[in-house]
């Protein structure tokens, strides 16, 4: 088991932007789903069910954020009663066709249906419609006070994709370009917004996240609004978090950001940090985010640990690797298990947009992003479940904005000369 630092203050902004700022002692669990959750995880279908209490256990169905919702709802009810479960869809949803939303927002019945469940889920879809749905204007309905009723006497919050966005304080509202963010783009209410608050002030989650290269995003939110833990979840894979106990569940993992360290030069006229440290969390993991004791899954422990500085360290890798594209397909995570299983102290990679014409906002704005070892920095490594899968702690990573070059490359002429 091994300390990871613990969270410190909460975001001011973002705690004045929930229903309720801190989450009361005796709250019940939270599974939050990276999005693209297969049908067939049956790891992550049953354990919501059973955090739910098991067999028998209602939960109330919302896919309030999906573009057909009756469809999305029936796909969630059938994975759900397969694993025992008793659920319903609550259909209140602005593209179910043929129907009132205010009415169906409102209607007692419904919100009797919701207080009598022990678990709610959230589909995926477009997170802003849930937030418009539920808390317009940042005001709370009588269903959301139900919905936190439910959580609050022990039950559980589920969700996927945009049902995982809505979990924090704030979230990314619409921001599907992770470069744009990082060049700055972060408008209230396009691609940021309120979100409803169940993690807490003191967390920030996003999805899809390594599968998308979302650290590009994820920092400069965490810095603005002044954050100091993130969780970004992979696509098919969840964060089972009950009080302050954080498991890793499903395909892959989560990548925990911790900013209590960072700074900035402010100075710049673009996004930058230093010294923030990051932690990849593998299937199995746990960790408690306020001692921030880490606890790699027992296959990881029987497995290879690493550490760089031991006497004895026998690095794997032995070619010190440079990425073009570091917001690629889990490019950042590949790059940090590449890096504590060599000899090399960093390791570089880059963000930018090849393709930029002059007349884009700050096309030649690129960003370098160093990986490098710190105290604290190990891991482990495992191929018992079927791949090459490392648990990563306490890596450290600075990032800066850079120049690029424009054009990037040129052909090669006949001489060996660029033409």
């Amino acid at each position: 088991m091994l300390a990871l630092p613990s969270l410190a203050a909460a975001p001011a902004a973002a705690a004045a932007a929930t229903p309720s700022p801190e989450r009361p002692a005796g709250t019940g669990a939270l599974v939050i789903i990276g999005g693209a959750l297969k049908f067939d995880n049956a790891e992550v279908w049953k354990r919501i069910v059973d955090e739910a209490g098991g067999p028998g256990a209602r939960i109330a169905v919302f896919a309030t954020a999906a573009a057909n919702p009756e469809r999305s709802a029936g796909q969630i009810i059938e994975a759900l009663n397969a694993q025992g479960a008793r659920a319903e869809h609550i259909p209140v949803a602005p593209r179910l066709a043929g129907t009132d939303l205010q009415a169906r927002l409102n209607d007692p019945a419904l919100i009797a249906k919701v207080g009598a469940a022990q678990g709610v889920f959230f589909s995926g879809g477009a997170q802003e419609l849930i937030v418009d749905t539920f808390q317009p204007g940042g005001q709370v309905t009588p269903m959301l006070q139900t919905i936190w009723s439910v959580y609050q006497r022990g039950g559980l919050i589920a969700g996927t994709s945009a049902g995982a966005a809505i979990m924090s304080t704030t979230m990314f509202r619409d921001a599907q370009d992770a470069l744009q963010v990082l060049k700055g783009q972060m408008r209230r209410g396009k691609e940021i917004d309120r979100g409803l608050g169940f993690v807490g002030p003191k967390l920030f989650i996003d999805q899809h996240f390594l599968k998308r290269g979302r650290i590009g995003r994820l920092l400069p939110l965490m810095q603005a609004e002044g954050y100091q833990l993130g969780l970004g979840v992979e696509e098919n894979s969840a964060a089972l978090l009950r009080g302050d106990d954080l498991e890793v569940l499903g395909g892959k993992g989560v990548l925990l950001v911790d900013l209590s360290q960072a700074s900035q030069d402010k100075t710049l006229a673009a996004f930058n940090i230093r010294n923030a440290q990051l932690s990849y969390l593998d299937r199995g993991d746990r960790h408690n985010v306020k001692t921030g004791q880490t606890t790699p899954s027992a296959k990881k422990l029987a497995g290879h640990a690493i550490d760089p500085a031991a006497k004895d360290f026998k690095p794997f890798f032995n070619k010190q690797a440079f990425y073009l594209d570091i917001l690629g397909d889990s490019t950042i995570v590949n790059a940090m298990g590449q890096l504590l299983d060599s000899p090399f102290p960093e390791v570089l990679g880059v963000a930018f947009d090849g393709r930029s014409t002059s007349t884009e906002p700050q096309p030649d704005l690129g960003f370098e992003f160093r990986l490098y070892k710190g105290e604290g920095s190990r891991g482990w490594f495992s191929a018992a479940m079927g791949g090459e899968d490392y648990t990563v702690l306490r890596l450290r990573l600075d990032v800066q904005p850079v120049v690029i070059s424009r054009p990037f490359y040129k052909p090669l002429g006949a001489a060996g000369l660029p033409r």
